[in-house]
């Protein structure tokens, strides 16, 4: 059935048990009762108010944007619109992160800038949605549709006369581009933008001139037609017989295993995944970027398949497994810690969104993996051998060594912490760096959210990235964990989060640099000047907003102070400065860093 994008009075905001599922699946559009000939009052007959009508038709409800003299006019239609919160940020930059982390809740997030300038500042962000498989509408002010094609050279541009250079640069990162400098194709364009955005799960990039959307038109005179998407389906002979071989495949093996990974999010298919082992009886992990895609409260679950950095018995049962069905991986060097796995690829299925691979052959293309992870899970014969093994080797994980009075705070003792305050109303953001590792050993309870950008891993995402997915999901207190270096590069968007009233709770770890790059590769270079953090933060708070910021140093006071962000400061935003060892490190991080370490460090290969 194909899936409408209905009217403006039809919506409503998506809820956090429906429209909002967990991570991993995108909200619901909503359908139409509405006759596409409703006629529109005149003065919202306007290229403005139809993009903010469809903006509002497909789930988004707060729009992150900086503004500059090519897009003012379009941001006054925007506010116009009432479905529509427009939220500044402080840089271009930030306000492509927020659209990240709010497409992350929502299923689709957007963002509004300026022409080149503002562009070129948000591409960042944008790459990195592209990489995460990210519905998320980049809106740019372009130049006056006179200006296009008469040699002049405008303002905010690199000098030349061609006006192309930011609509090349978004090529490459967008799976979709409009400029729009007529009316007479804008609705099209719009609207095809907005879909293929939806259809592919990847960002794409409009460009509206500055004079037009002020300007009624008769394409935006009534209600805008409903249009569907069509759904992507199976071929399914070919489902048929991928589903054979696979299953005859799994079922000879003694002690099979699942992996869940990051592309069961844009394949929609965390719900089959785990219908399958419910079924099946496999033991289950995930890679660390599908971490919160999968429960970890089922009870086959074993944890983070990581290579040598894998949950304590994980990366052994998995390794040890003589088959393993990988749905929606990426291996990368990072996933792979240096290209290190102990995986063979004749014991491997390997499902991507749309193409299965059974062992070293054959392939079978034109299959959705929620379809092929359904119609497995009828075939497979229960098999818990891989499960029992974990559970009879698994110890329970000891507790960090207990802390003498005034003891400088240890790293483990903060995360021991920090797992005591997840439930089902908070999520996780855990920002590139040693946050990583510590954050993939909490175990999150039902319902709690988690990311993390481990594909682009640009430092400093996730400050913006909490301001959207804040926005996106008031009803949940986000736990961001941030370490001092990535934090310098986007600090500024804290005041966004005052502003609009966030409750969220900031971990800053402050350990004196780059720890990450530190166990890659050291150097002066990694060493950054120190902050007055929670000052830095007062001062932003300038007295307007709710605001608690605390600096602790020792376990005691970091008991006291999660007491008064969880108890009399639970509606305030809390900013928790932790003073930490710069050698403080998760055991992790410091395998990891040596294996990446030696991965970059390769000689060439002769020729």
């Amino acid at each position: 059935m194909d899936t409408k994008i209905g009217s403006l009075d039809t919506y409503k905001p998506p809820c956090s048990d429906l429209a909002c599922p967990a991570n991993g699946a995108v909200c619901t559009i909503q359908g139409s009762s509405v006759s596409p000939t409703s006629i529109v009052n005149p003065t919202e007959s306007t290229l403005g108010r139809h993009i903010a009508r469809r903006l509002v038709q497909v789930g988004v409800t707060d729009v992150f944007s900086v503004p500059g003299d090519f897009n003012l006019t379009l941001l006054d239609h925007l506010i116009a619109e009432p479905g529509l919160n427009l939220i500044g940020c402080c840089n271009e930059l930030n306000a492509g992160y927020a659209a990240d982390g709010y497409a992350r809740s929502r299923g689709v997030g957007a963002c509004v800038v300026t022409f080149t300038v503002g562009g070129l500042s948000v591409l960042n962000a944008i790459a990195g949605a592209y990489s995460e498989n990210l519905p998320l509408i980049c809106i740019v002010g372009g130049p006056n549709s006179n200006d296009y094609g008469t040699n002049r050279i405008l303002h905010h541009t690199i000098g030349l006369s061609d006006f192309s250079q930011e609509l090349r640069c978004f090529q490459t990162v967008t799976c979709f581009q409009a400029v729009v400098n007529n009316l007479e194709d804008a609705h099209e364009m719009i609207d095809t933008a907005i879909s293929t955005s939806l259809k592919e799960s990847k960002p794409v990039y409009i460009s509206i001139s500055c004079n037009l959307p002020a300007i009624p038109h008769p394409t935006f005179s009534r209600e805008p037609v409903p249009f569907s998407l069509s759904p992507k389906l199976s071929n399914q002979l070919g489902l048929e017989a991928a589903v054979e071989a696979a299953a005859e495949f799994l079922n000879k093996a003694v002690k099979p295993v699942l992996v869940g990974g990051p592309k069961l999010r844009v394949a929609h298919a965390s719900d089959a995944f785990v219908e399958l082992a419910d079924a099946c009886g496999y033991a289950l992990a995930v890679m660390p970027s599908a971490k919160g895609m999968v429960p970890e409260h089922h009870p086959h679950f074993i944890g983070t398949y990581w290579g040598a950095v894998s949950t304590a018995f994980c990366a052994e049962i998995v390794e040890s497994a003589d088959a393993y069905l990988f749905a929606g991986p990426i291996f990368n060097d990072y996933s792979s810690v240096g290209y290190s796995l102990l995986l063979k690829k004749e014991k491997a299925i390997i499902m991507n969104h749309d193409r299965v691979v059974i062992a070293n052959g054959p392939a079978f293309g034109c299959i959705l993996m929620k379809d092929f992870l359904k119609a497995l899970s009828k075939r497979l014969k229960r098999n818990t051998t891989a499960y029992e093994n974990y559970h009879r080797i698994y110890v329970p994980d000891g507790l960090p060594l207990k802390s003498a009075p005034k003891e400088p705070l240890r790293v483990n003792v903060l995360f021991q912490h920090i797992q005591k305050m997840l439930s089902s109303e908070t999520a996780v953001i855990a920002e590139t760096g040693d946050s990583w590792f510590n954050c993939q050993k909490l175990k999150l309870p039902k319902d709690c959210g988690y990311e993390f950008q481990m594909q682009y891993g640009s430092i400093g995402w996730s400050v913006g990235a909490t301001l959207g997915y804040a926005q996106a999901v008031p009803e949940k207190r986000v736990i961001a964990c941030i370490g001092d270096g990535s934090f310098q590069v986007t600090a500024q968007d804290v005041s966004t989060m005052l502003r609009c009233g966030q409750k969220t709770i900031i971990f800053l770890i402050n350990n004196g640099g780059y720890t990450i790059e530190v166990e890659i590769h050291d150097g002066p270079y990694n060493v950054i000047k120190n902050w007055n953090y929670t000052g830095l933060v007062d001062a932003i708070h300038n007295g307007e907003g709710k605001c608690w910021t605390a600096k602790v140093f020792c376990e005691e006071e970091l008991i006291e102070a999660i007491a008064t962000a969880t108890g009399p400061k639970k509606d305030c935003f809390c900013f928790i400065e932790v003073i930490a060892h710069k050698d403080d490190t998760s055991k992790e991080l410091l395998e990891w860093g040596s294996r990446v370490s030696a991965a970059n460090s390769r000689p060439p290969n002769p020729q």
